[in-house]
C-alpha cells in the first residue's frame, strides 16, 4: 500500500499541472502509416463501435521507472524532466535492442509535467522539456511511436478556450456546475484534476478534438488515467492517507458510461487504441470491456519485484479500485472478460531489475503472454543488466503475434489450480502454463483431456527451447516461483 500511494501521490502533483493555461503563442499500426496528410474525419453514423477488439496487445516501453526513481530520490514533480538526451538513449536502446523482437512504440507517464504551450484548443502538447511532436519524429526515424499518458476528460487549457466545432462554447463551460449537475459528493473537490464533464454540451466535441489532436501528430495510443475518481469519487487505496477514500465529486455512472461512449467513438473514428487505467471495473467490467482497448487489472508496479507480481494482499479480489494488489491474482480474477477478440488486460508495468531470480524473471514475462497482456518494459538502458534475453524469447513473443489468450484451469485466486494455465493458438496448438507462486517446490499435472485434447501432443519447452517427446498428461515439479510453459503440437 505505501508503494501504491507513493506512486498515487507523484502522479498527484504532476498531473495538477495539467490544468494550467495555454501559452497565447499558440496498435494496431506501424509508423510507416504516419503520413503527413489532413485527418479524414468519418461521420458518426459511419463509426462502428460494435467491435473494437481488432488489436493485439502493445508491446512497449514506458518512461516509469525512470519517473518513479525521480520520485522516489525526492526531486519535486515540476523539475521532473526526461531531456532531449535521454530521449535519444532510450529511442537508440529500444531500436537496437527489443524493436527486432516486436516491441515498436515508447509511451509517456505521469511525473513528468504534461503542458499546454502553444495548442489553441487547450490539448496537451509538451512533455517537460520536450515538444511532442519532436519525439514523435525522434521516434519515427528509428521505425518506432510514441503512446502518450493523457486523458480527454483532463482541462488542460484556459477556460476562455474555444472547444472546435461547437458554437463558441468554451472549456470553462466543460466543468463542473453545482446549480445543475449531481454528483456523488457535491461538497467535496476534485483532488488534482479539472474534469470535463460529459453531459455538458461541448464534451462530445471536445473529446473528439482530442483524438483528432493526437492523430494529427502521429500518435495512435492512449493510456488514459483516474477512471475510478472520475466515476464515482472513490479510491480504495486512498483510505489510509485521507482516512474516507473520497478522491472528488464522483460524476456517476451516466456521465462516465457518457464519457467512455465518447472516447470509444472517437478514439475508433481516428484509429487510436485506448488504455484505460484505473477504473472501478464494476458490474464485471460492463463499461469498460464495451468502450476500451485495454483494461488495467493490478494496482501500479512501484518498487515492483515478486511482490507486485504475486504476493501484495495475495488471495483477495476488492470491490473497486484498485480490484487486485498483485498482478497475478489480477489476471486470474479478470480472464473472466478477456479471450480472443474481447478486451485486453493489462497486468501494468515490468521491472525485470527488480525481480530476484531468473526463474521469477521468467514468470512475469510468462504470464502476461499467457493471459493475453501487453509486455510494458520499463526497465532502461541503464538498469537493465543482463536482463534483456528475457524480453527476447521470441518462442514467447509468438503468443503475442497471435493474439493468444490463455485461461486459469480454474479462476479463484486461492486455489492452486489457478496456477495453471491454458489456451489454443490460431494454428490449433495449445499452450500450456505451469506456475508456482509459492516458496517451495510444487508438483503439477495436468491430464490434456482436462482441457479438451484428445490423444497424444508433442511438448516443447519455450524457455528451454527444446522438444520433450509426445504423451497425453504432464507432470512436473516447478521449483519456488517458477515456471514451465510448453507447446503442444500434432
Amino acid at each position: 500500500m505505501k508503494h501504491y500511494k507513493l506512486t498515487l501521490i507523484a502522479l498527484f502533483m504532476a498531473n495538477a499541472l495539467t490544468s494550467t493555461g495555454c501559452k497565447e503563442d499558440g496498435t494496431g499500426w506501424t509508423p510507416d502509416m504516419i503520413s503527413d496528410d489532413p485527418v479524414v474525419e468519418i461521420p458518426d453514423d459511419k463509426v462502428d463501435i460494435s467491435n473494437i477488439h481488432t488489436f493485439k496487445a502493445p508491446l512497449y516501453w514506458s518512461v516509469y521507472e525512470l519517473c518513479w526513481q525521480m520520485a522516489q530520490n525526492g526531486i519535486p514533480e515540476y523539475q521532473m524532466d526526461m531531456n532531449e538526451a535521454e530521449w535519444d538513449k532510450a529511442i537508440d536502446w529500444i531500436a537496437t535492442n527489443l524493436k527486432p523482437y516486436g516491441y515498436d512504440m515508447l509511451c509517456t507517464d505521469g511525473f513528468i509535467p504534461m503542458l499546454c504551450e502553444k495548442n489553441e484548443h487547450g490539448y496537451m502538447d509538451k512533455y517537460g522539456s520536450m515538444y511532442l511532436k519532436d519525439i514523435v519524429a525522434k521516434c519515427k526515424a528509428k521505425g518506432l511511436k510514441l503512446g502518450v499518458y493523457d486523458n480527454p476528460l483532463w482541462l488542460h487549457g484556459k477556460d476562455e478556450t474555444p472547444i472546435q466545432n461547437t458554437d463558441n462554447i468554451t472549456l470553462g463551460q466543460l466543468r463542473y456546475d453545482a446549480t445543475t449537475d449531481v454528483v456523488n459528493y457535491p461538497n467535496e473537490e476534485d483532488k488534482f484534476f479539472t474534469y470535463a464533464v460529459a453531459t455538458h454540451k461541448g464534451a462530445k466535441e471536445y473529446i473528439d478534438g482530442f483524438f483528432k489532436h493526437y492523430k494529427e501528430l502521429g500518435v495512435e495510443y492512449i493510456r488514459m488515467d483516474f477512471l475510478s475518481w472520475y466515476e464515482d469519487g472513490f479510491d480504495r487505496g486512498m483510505n489510509e492517507y485521507w482516512g474516507n477514500g473520497i478522491v472528488g465529486r464522483g460524476y456517476g455512472k451516466e456521465c462516465y458510461d457518457k464519457a467512455l461512449e465518447y472516447i470509444c467513438t472517437s478514439a475508433t473514428r481516428y484509429g487510436i487504441f485506448t488504455s484505460l487505467v484505473m477504473p472501478h471495473l464494476n458490474n464485471k467490467a460492463e463499461l469498460e470491456k464495451k468502450y476500451g482497448n485495454m483494461v488495467r487489472i493490478v494496482a501500479d508496479t512501484g518498487d515492483g519485484g515478486w511482490k507486485h507480481f504475486s504476493e501484495d494482499k495475495r488471495g483477495n479480489v476488492f470491490d473497486g479500485w484498485p480490484n487486485c494488489m498483485n498482478m497475478f491474482d489480477g489476471f486470474i480474477h479478470w480472464s473472466q472478460i478477456t479471450g480472443r477478440n474481447k478486451v485486453i488486460p493489462d497486468g501494468d508495468f515490468i521491472r525485470l531489475n527488480t525481480f530476484n531470480t531468473d526463474a521469477e524473471k521468467e514468470s512475469v514475462i510468462s504470464l502476461q503472454l499467457m493471459a493475453g497482456g501487453p509486455i510494458t518494459v520499463a526497465d532502461q538502458h541503464n538498469t537493465i543488466g543482463d536482463n534483456l534475453k528475457f524480453y527476447q524469447n521470441e518462442e514467447m513473443l509468438a503468443l503475442n503475434t497471435d493474439r493468444f489468450v490463455g485461461q486459469p484451469l480454474l479462476r479463484n485466486v486461492r486455489d492452486e489450480k489457478s496456477q495453471i494455465w491454458y489456451g489454443q493458438m490460431s494454428n490449433g496448438d495449445y499452450v500450456v502454463g505451469f506456475f508456482n507462486r509459492d516458496n517451495e517446490p510444487k508438483k503439477r499435472s495436468l491430464q490434456f483431456a482436462e482441457i479438451g485434447i484428445e490423444g497424444t501432443k508433442k511438448v516443447r519447452d519455450l524457455w528451454k527451447h527444446q522438444d520433450e517427446g509426445e504423451t497425453d498428461k504432464l507432470e512436473v515439479e516447478i521449483g519456488a516461483h517458477e515456471c514451465k510453459i510448453v507447446k503442444l503440437s500434432k
